[in-house]
């Protein structure tokens, strides 16, 4: 079964680079994937989190020769298969925490079928580009 995952959660890694899934999505998320988890570089400036299976079914259709180079990069080469361990805990690579921007403070976004997990600063930034963006828009 797949769920949709919806909501913000501000969260701080431990010392590890460890981040901490919220109760309120660690059952729906266990049962989906087994513990087995996917996470990814996004060309956003986030990480994308999701399971396996769901990630396998995106790759399928760029792993062939005449995909994009660019989409096998992130999905493939920029990916990490870290599992929930048994305090809940979801270990982020330091490679792409660093390609994230990320830090201390993260902001976990349920966005559907996947998580983006943001730095906290970086989020804020990318929001205030977006408004900014559309007001220009607007006029």
């Amino acid at each position: 079964m797949n769920h949709n995952f919806v909501g913000i959660s501000a969260l701080s890694l431990d010392a590890k680079g460890r981040m901490t899934i919220p109760t309120r999505h660690r059952d729906a998320l266990m049962q989906d994937s087994a513990g087995q988890l996917v996470l990814m570089e996004s060309d956003s400036g986030c990480l994308l989190l999701m399971t396996q299976r769901l990630w396998s079914g995106r790759i399928a259709s760029i792993t062939e020769d005449d995909a994009d180079e660019e989409r096998r990069r992130f999905w493939l080469g920029l990916s990490d298969t870290p599992e929930i361990d048994s305090a809940g805990r979801v270990l982020i690579n330091p490679v792409l925490r660093e390609g994230a921007g990320i830090s201390r403070e993260v902001m976990l976004l349920g966005v559907g079928p996947h998580f983006e997990v943001w730095d906290a600063a970086r989020l804020a930034l990318h929001k205030e580009a977006v408004r900014a963006r559309k007001m220009r828009g607007a006029n």
